[in-house]
């Protein structure tokens, strides 16, 4: 896999894992259907996928060559990036009104 299609497939996990906490019930996706959670079980939710995708880029960037120290100013820029991409996902959930016929 070259680096662009490694870019763009770690965008595109990124922006599915950030907006899965807002559009379903289910405990981290995969557990069995919950009543509604609360935002805080969210948030933890945006936090571990938010690792899991970044375990996905690491696991690319060590497939691609060496990998590059980080410092703090990359996990800041990079949270933000997630925490943006998850903006859809809770308008949906918080801030979209649906109607009922």
């Amino acid at each position: 896999m070259d680096q662009t299609a490694a870019v763009w497939l770690v965008l595109t996990a990124a922006l599915v894992a950030a907006n899965l906490p807002f559009v379903n019930d289910r405990l981290f996706v995969a557990g069995p259907a919950r009543a509604p959670k609360s935002l805080g079980f969210r948030l933890l939710e945006l936090v571990v996928l938010y690792f899991v995708v970044g375990a996905i880029g690491l696991g690319l960037e060590q497939h691609a060559g060496q990998i590059y120290p980080q410092g703090w100013e990359f996990y800041a820029t990079t949270a933000s990036l997630f925490v943006t991409l998850a903006f859809p996902g809770f308008v949906y959930r918080y801030l979209y009104k649906k109607r009922h016929a």
